[in-house]
């Protein structure tokens, strides 16, 4: 085969293709011209190639193409016979962008000097004489790891700079959410707080807090539902001494804690009714009494609730009181569920990755396209909480590079099994035991008809809707 002419000088300083721009871009550095001929004559179909034959001309190049993939041999002037241009020239890529797959091309004999640009930072290396095919499937699994780390970092760039403190999220359904949060926070109106365990109901409520003019007072949680209901009344309002068996001392309550702040009440529709009754009458004038005291104490406070209960039913069946219903609902919150919100499985995703990674020093750069597809593909019956959760067991448990599914413990993506509509399902039900009445009726309409309880025009509209032919049955 005849060696093609080698290119002129000019071209390998000014070396941008005619190729379509939609063509990832691949850097050649190599002080073989014959070589570089050779390369781009064979790539150029695939990739948007430059060239260059020295250090000079290959950082001039990479600053202004900023190219994908380099392929780069360590041999070059003024040093062609050493790998030391070779490895600077390596190191100012990586410095200029650390994502980018150096491929170092080199003959047998420098085999050493490849392993040692590998623990220098660059992807792979291949050895002379150079196979293209060969080349090219290197080339092509170098550029897939670079779109998907960047894929990544787009990701993870959205996670920064939120307002709202811990809580997150970019699809319309949070948008609103956030607006609706600065919007009542400047008020000392109760919020009440409703949706599915695991939305994030407690940190929409520290985020009110946080936009109030009370940001810098106590914000104080108590979960109703977790505290025996002999207990609860104490932990709220607090206990003098000798009120009870085990009250040793004076004890002040949640109340009282919250003073000039906020005091956040969760799972409100688990408190117990006679608790109603007093919380009711503290909302009317912010005065209590302590569990076996007689001395009222005024608090300045402001109450926030939530309940991942449906509360209006609670009302209906008599288990919550309709007069405190109204009086903590002055502005409700309906705090929509994971699966509603569009985007934001992978923002979140994101989110606990750069969390997880850097609390259990995870090497772990990001996650396998199948691996966010499973994510998304989840329902997240816990949703927020379970998401995060999902995260941080895969972050500890990873072994490679980037999650992968088998990372997750989520059941696996459908990927040829259809589903089938469930009217599907109904006709074809309705198709098979039609057909067996009229094969015990032999065909005869008018008796499968009554067998059937439906009128003789009904069966036979139904006939024709399930295309079903009468004489096969005689």
């Amino acid at each position: 085969m005849e060696t093609p002419p080698p290119p002129d000088p000019a071209s390998l300083t000014n070396a941008s293709t005619e190729a379509s721009p939609i063509l990832p871009k691949l850097l050649i550095v190599d002080d073989d011209e014959v070589i570089l001929t050779q390369m781009k004559w064979g790539l150029s179909n695939d990739y948007a190639v430059h060239l260059a034959g020295d250090g000079a001309q290959a950082l001039a190049l990479f600053k202004k193409e900023a190219p994908p993939l380099v392929a780069l041999d360590l041999g070059l002037p003024p040093f062609p016979r050493q790998e030391i241009e070779g490895l600077r020239v390596l190191k100012e890529i990586l410095d200029e962008a650390p994502k980018t797959k150096v491929i170092i091309i080199s003959g047998n004999i420098e085999r050493a000097n490849a392993i040692k640009a590998i623990t220098h930072g660059a992807y792979d290396f291949f050895s002379k004489p150079v196979d293209l095919e060969e080349l090219q499937i290197i080339f092509r699994r170098a550029l897939h790891l670079y779109e998907m780390e960047k894929e990544n970092e787009a990701l993870q760039a959205k996670v920064v700079g939120s307002d709202m403190g811990r809580l997150e999220g970019q699809s319309p359904a949070m948008q609103q959410i956030f607006g609706a949060v600065k919007r009542v926070a400047a008020t000392d109106a109760p919020v009440l707080i409703l949706g599915e365990s695991g939305t994030g109901k407690e940190l929409i409520a520290h985020s009110v807090h946080q936009f109030s003019p009370r940001k810098d007072k106590p914000f104080v949680a108590i979960n109703c539902g977790s505290i025996p209901a002999e207990l609860l009344e104490a932990e709220l309002f607090g206990h003098e001494k000798g009120s009870f068996t085990g009250a040793h001392q004076q004890r002040k309550g949640k109340i009282e804690f919250a003073e000039g702040g906020t005091l956040f009440l969760d799972e409100i529709g688990e408190m117990p009714l006679a608790l109603q009754v007093k919380l009711l009458r503290f909302l009317q004038d912010f005065c209590l009494v302590r569990v076996g005291g007689r001395q009222e104490i005024q608090v300045n406070v402001r109450i926030l609730a939530a309940t991942n209960t449906d509360i209006k039913k609670a009302v209906e069946d008599g288990r919550f009181r309709e007069d405190l219903y109204y009086r903590l609902n002055v502005v409700s919150l309906q705090v929509p569920p994971l699966r509603e919100r569009e985007g934001d499985i992978d923002l979140l995703a994101h989110l606990f990755f750069q969390r997880f990674t850097k609390e259990y020093k995870k090497q772990v750069k990001g996650f396998r396209r199948e691996a966010l597809d499973l994510l998304r593909a989840h329902a997240w019956p816990g949703n927020v909480r379970e998401l995060e959760n999902k995260i941080k067991g895969a972050i500890i448990m990873a072994n490679g590079r980037f999650l992968t599914p088998d990372d997750f413990d989520l059941p696996p993506l459908l990927k040829t099994q259809k589903i089938r509509t469930l009217k599907s399902v109904r006709e074809e039900a309705e198709r098979d035991w039609i057909k067996k009445v009229l094969t015990w009726n032999k065909g005869n309409i008018s008796r499968s008809a009554i067998a059937l309880d439906i009128s003789r025009p009904s069966l036979y509209e139904t006939l024709e809707r399930l295309g079903i032919n009468k004489e096969d049955f005689h």
